[in-house]
Formats: structure tokens, sequence, C-alpha cells
């Protein structure tokens, strides 16, 4: 089937990234042959082959997903010569530990453009991305449709790919429904980016292909809305490409990758946040990205939280229940819920690690930074279970929610709940307008 003097590669990835170079750019590629996937950052994603269907004719066994432990090993075994970086929010020295190992088991070390991995839409294309995961893509995507809605387009919103099941049932998905989160069993993760959008009534595709999945969208879009994850690069060219950076992180913006790519590919930086972190924190960041991207729009914006009953908190003994994600590899101590539970005036917020169960407690002694708040993670049945046992097992008086989702249609919570919510407020939604409609 190969030849032996084509190149042989390792793609290293997370379930996502990964996939998307091997499609666009190896899959059909002769002179290349892709031997492994390694997957790290998300839990049980290795094990796994990539299916042969989506890997085409050239690789009818498929491609073994390995864990990215092995990968020195997967190098000598496989007389890999090239190991391809292919996911994202990693400091730049972690990324260069991986070239060492890499380099130091004989392959060379590649970082892939977006000039070979971004596709081409027949329809205007809106990118939103990132420096860092939890710097508010979310709020800032569901902004932008807003403003998209109000001047009479259909937005369609491209999510960030997070196949983390099936991978065939899941090469190109729809959402228009919150049945369809069911129908394609989404985990926790999936839902926080899925259910605002569908309760905001766009439609929503994510999956595997996102060839396949740009030409579904452009069947019932007039715009294409890509909501970018952690702070990778957009898969596709966009007219208008929107950058979120978080000055509670100030310099991230310039040492982590791809951030920092996207710090200076963007058109416009919004630095969110601004209303609760330090101002010397907001100039660091706003003096960075006008040093490596002069040309670039700066939006200074907040995202204010709200409560349904803000009186429910005042007094209360509060369990914080955070997203995942940006506690986890976006390494943030705190989020929405902590701001809503001090600015409501909780009595004490309740440290959960005492109270936590099987890989609900092994993430606390892999993430050690996370001490007062409760990650939601939820890859799968049995993390879902342990997450509400957690939860109810946790002494407290009430339940404070600052995930995107209604946790509780999940799981059976035995004590008092409140739902965070947060937008990115009016003056950073309008400044963005006109960035928008010139697109338009």
């Amino acid at each position: 089937m190969f030849s032996s003097n084509r190149v042989r590669v390792v793609i290293v990835g997370a379930a996502g990234r990964d996939f998307h170079n091997f499609n666009v750019f190896y899959r059909s590629n002769l002179q290349y042959e892709v031997v492994a996937f390694t997957a790290a950052q998300i839990p049980n994603i290795d094990g796994r082959v990539y299916p042969a269907e989506l890997c085409g004719e050239r690789y009818p066994r498929g491609i073994p997903i390995e864990p990215e432990a092995k990968l020195a090993d997967l190098i000598r075994k496989h007389h890999a010569d090239e190991v391809v970086m292919a996911y994202s929010d990693l400091p730049h020295v972690e990324v260069m530990h991986k070239a060492a190992i890499a380099n130091a088991a004989g392959a060379d070390f590649r970082l892939m453009g977006h000039a070979r991995t971004m596709l081409d839409s027949s329809k205007p294309v809106i990118a939103v991305c990132a420096v860092r995961t939890g710097c508010g893509k979310s709020q800032t995507s569901r902004a932008v449709s807003t403003i998209l809605k109000a001047k009479g387009r259909k937005v369609a919103a491209v999510r960030h790919p997070m196949p983390y099941g099936d991978l065939l049932k899941q090469r190109c998905q729809r959402f228009a429904t919150l049945a369809d989160l069911e129908h394609h069993e989404c985990t926790i993760e999936e839902r926080e980016e899925y259910e605002p959008h569908i309760a905001a009534g766009n439609l929503v595709f994510a999956g595997v292909d996102y060839e396949m999945i740009l030409r579904e969208a452009e069947k019932e879009a007039d715009v294409v809305l890509w909501d970018g994850g952690n702070n990778d690069l957009s898969f596709y060219k966009p007219n208008l490409y929107i950058v979120v950076a978080d000055p509670h992180r100030p310099g991230h913006e310039l040492t982590y990758y791809p951030g920092e790519t996207n710090t200076r590919m963007a058109d416009v930086v919004v630095i969110n946040k601004v209303g609760t972190a330090r101002p010397e924190d907001v100039a660091t960041v706003e003096a960075n990205v006008r040093r490596v991207n002069p040309k670039a729009r700066i939006i200074r914006a907040d995202s204010p939280v709200t409560v349904d009953d803000p009186a429910a908190v005042k007094g209360k003994r509060v369990l914080v229940v955070e997203d995942g994600p940006t506690l986890t590899h976006g390494e943030m101590r705190i989020g929405a819920g902590h701001v809503a539970a001090q600015r409501y005036g909780a009595a004490r917020i309740v440290d959960p690690r005492r109270f936590a169960v099987g890989s609900i407690k092994k993430t606390f002694e892999n993430y050690t930074h996370i001490t007062e708040v409760l990650p939601a993670m939820g890859y799968g049945d049995k993390q879902v279970a342990e997450l509400e046992k957690t939860i109810n097992a946790t002494d407290c008086d009430l339940v404070l929610i600052g995930t995107p989702i209604d946790l509780g249609r999940l799981i059976k919570i035995n004590k008092p709940s409140l739902r965070v919510r947060y937008e990115l407020a009016a003056d950073a939604s309008e400044a963005l307008r006109a960035e928008v409609e010139a697109v338009l």
C-alpha cells in the first residue's frame, strides 16, 4: 500500500485538530503515510482507531490512536520521520518539550500553519477564537450571532470538534433542538458549547469531517460562524477574525500555543472580563497585542454575571460548579460561579475536594491549582455519575452552577441550586456590530 520513500508521520492530538489536519492535508497526500495518532488532554480518547471509512482507501485498517506517553516508542516502532503537533492550549515550553522527545527519538517536529489547514467557504465566515481556554469565546459568539440575526441573516454556528465517542457516527452532526443533544449522546463539555446556541435559535454543526460539515452548513446558512475551541485556530478561512483575550492571565496571549498565533492573526481582539481584572493587567494585554499586531482593533469588554435570585445566595454556604476545561487545561482557579458567589454575598465558598469521588477526585489530584470550585467534568456516563455523587455529598446550603448549561437536566441535585448566566456587555456588542456589518 505504501512505498518506503514516503514520509512516515505520527500526529500528536486530542481528538480534534489532529483529525482535521489529517483529513485536509494527509489523507490523500501520496508523499506521506500517517502511522498513528496520539491522544492527550481529554480522558478516554486513546485506545481507539480512526475509522477506515474516514481514512479513505489508503488506510483500509484505519489508524490507531495511542496514548501520547508512548510517543517516543511509537516513533521507533514505526520508524517515523515526522511528528506533527495538532492540539491546543499548551505553554510554549511544553510544545518544545514535545519537540525534544520527537527529536531525541529521531523524528522531525512540525507545526502546521493556517494556509494548509483552513478551508474556503462559499459563504461569509466570521471566526471567534481565543488566546486561552475560558477567555469568553462563547458569549462573544452569541453576541455575534445576535448581530447577524438582527440583520436578517441565518446563522450556522460550526463548533470546534469534540468527538469523544463513536467517530464514524460523529462524522457530521447537526443540532437544532435540545433533543438532538440526547440523540448524539453529548458529553457535558459538548452540551456546554451547543446548548446556548440552540437556546438562541442557532443551528449548530460539529463532528469530525469539517469539509463535509462546512458544505452542510452552507446549505442552510447565510453566514458561517466558527465557534472555536480552546485557543485553536479556525478551521475555516475567515472574513473576520475575532480573538478573545483574558486579563486575568496577562501575558498568556504571547506565551501559549497556538494562542499567540491567534493574537498575531486577529482583525479584532476582545479583551474580556475587564470589570473583574486589575487595570494594570488589562493594560499589559493591550500593550502586548499592540506590539505584535498593531493593525488589530482592540475592544475592551465585560461579561457581567447574573443569577435569577440573588437574595438566595446571600449568607449561604455555597458549592460553586464551574466549566471544566476552563479550570483544567485553561488553568483558571475560578470562573463565573465564583465571581457570582462573591458578588451576591455568599457566607462561604465550600471546598469540594474532600467530598470528591472517583475520577472527580483524580481531577483534583491532577490539577492542584483547583481548590475552591468543582469542575463540571462529564466525559462519559460514569464520570457524570461521579460528578452527581460529589455534588450531593458536599455539605453546603446552595449549589451555584457556573457552567453554560442546565446541569439539572443531566443530574439530580439533592439541594437547592441556581444557574449563573453571563453575556457580553452591551457596549462591547455594539463595538462588534460595526466590524460584523463591514463583513456583510
